[in-house]
Formats: structure tokens, sequence, C-alpha cells
């Protein structure tokens, strides 16, 4: 059976792969996937904590932030897209000297 250490092990690599993948891609589209993955590594890791006391509580907070995520994913993509549109480039260092 998988323990909950387990779990939260998973977890941590995750997070860390998605923290890799911001801080070296440049790319917008790929930064936004990765700070998915570091959301939805930090969402499995209250799911590990809640399976140690037992609190079903943490998986009800872990929908609402999965719907929030989902929410937050369409917003970021409508701003890369409307960004690409101006630019024609989804680098992330071009988009700092933008003004609208």
């Amino acid at each position: 059976m998988i323990s909950s250490t387990h779990i939260l092990i998973l977890s941590s690599i995750l997070f860390s792969i998605g923290l890799i993948g911001v801080i070296i891609r440049r790319n917008a589209i790929v930064a936004l996937m990765c700070v998915e993955l570091m959301l939805n590594a930090g969402l499995l890791g209250i799911i590990g904590s809640s399976l140690t006391t037992r609190d079903p509580s943490a998986q009800i907070l872990v929908l609402f932030i999965m719907l929030i995520a989902a929410a937050e994913v369409a917003v970021g993509l409508a701003i890369i897209v409307m960004a690409f549109q101006h630019l024609r480039d989804t680098d992330l260092d071009n988009y700092s000297s933008m003004k609208w």
C-alpha cells in the first residue's frame, strides 16, 4: 500500500520539476504549465497529509482549489493569446517591456 510519505515525496518531486521549469524556460505557455504543475503538486501534498489525519474536509478544499486553478489557467491563457497577437512571440523577456 502507498503511504502518505510516498505521496509527499512525489509531491515534492513534482513541485521541484515545476519550479525548475519556471526558472529555466522562457516560453510563456511552458511557464504557465509549470506553474500549474506546482499547484497540482501542492494539492497532492494536501491530499497526502489528509490521509494521515483522516480528514475529509481537506479533500473538499482540494476540489475548490482545483476549480480556481482551472479558472486561473483560462485567464492566463487568454492573456498569453492577447500578448501573442501584439508581439507575435511567447518569450517572457519581451513581455516585460510591453505597455498596453
